[in-house]
């Protein structure tokens, strides 16, 4: 083989790596930081890309997928002065290659270094039953902040949250005597609400009574008033006859209660008796005899 033939072939060699060197296929889940002569130059997204090849290098694959940091157990002292340790779990993922990897040593370490300082800071502010109450408006706050502070490093967090507040054990035997004591406290306004409700419902009962026998109490004296007034109208209209009539009325009811009565052996009927019904009956049958013409 002649040394030309040697030369055309080493030069096609040449081309056909230079070309490969010139085509990158990035996968879907990354995206490569390429530098020109040890200068930044431009970032490759997913897909076929085409570089200068000897003067273009990738020098970064930057993974684009959602990242989660250990969890962080960080200690801090409310604003009523209870220390509790806090468990925060932060997401993030990255959304400039570029920034992450000029602008930042390690993401991981200054993530968690950033998250500790913003959970001591906010807790630090609240006292310890609203750390409990308000969980969520803490998380918002402590994500919005670290959304602010992590920006330049070309990352997104995309979820922060604190998973448990632990307290030591003195602080948590006081919280369940707190706890118990509420507990008791509402059992014992429950039962006042109760014995009161019944007391109400009592009174109600006595004044329903009560009203009853009044109205009972009113109707019988008006009943009585009406029967008197009867007698009235009969003394006026009839003088003594109607006198002796109700005479002899109420000894036949007195007769009767006496004879009704278990002890009543024999009954001594006055021989008068017959005689007082002898002139009201005679006038019951004039009034009849008058009513019928």
């Amino acid at each position: 083989m002649s040394i030309m033939a040697i030369l055309w072939v080493a030069v096609g060699f040449g081309a056909i790596i230079v070309l490969l060197r010139a085509v990158c296929i990035v996968p879907q889940s990354e995206n490569w930081v390429v530098e020109r002569l040890g200068r930044y130059r431009s970032v490759l997204t997913p897909g076929l890309n085409l570089i200068m090849p000897l003067l273009d290098s990738v020098r970064h694959r930057v993974s684009i997928l959602e990242r989660q940091l250990p969890h962080l157990a960080q200690d801090a002292i409310t604003k009523d002065n209870v220390t509790l340790q806090a468990e925060v779990a932060v997401f993030y993922r990255v959304i400039k290659p570029e920034n992450s990897v000029y602008r930042i040593r390690d993401i991981d370490a200054a993530v968690q270094t950033t998250v500790a300082g913003l959970v001591r800071s906010e807790i630090g502010k609240i006292e310890l039953d609203e750390v409990q109450s308000n969980r969520a408006a803490l998380n918002l706050q402590i994500r919005e902040h670290l959304a602010e502070a992590t920006d330049e490093w070309g990352i997104m967090i995309t979820r922060s949250e604190i998973l448990d507040i632990n307290l030591d054990g003195q602080t948590r035997d006081a919280m369940l005597q707190q706890l118990n004591a509420e507990r008791e406290r509402r059992a014992t306004v429950a039962r006042a609400e109760g014995d009161k409700r019944s007391r109400e419902l009592d009174a109600d009962a006595e004044l329903y009574t009560a009203q009853k026998l009044a109205d009972a109490r009113r109707i019988q004296a008006e009943a009585d008033a009406y029967a008197t007034e009867v007698v009235a109208e009969a003394i006026r209209n009839n003088g003594e006859k109607a006198i002796q009539f109700e005479i002899a009325k109420r000894q036949v009811d007195s007769i009767s209660t006496i004879g009704a009565s278990d002890n009543a052996k024999f009954i001594l009927v006055p021989s008068s008796l017959s005689d007082a019904f002898s002139d009201p009956f005679k006038m019951f049958l004039e009034r009849k005899e008058g009513g019928a013409s």
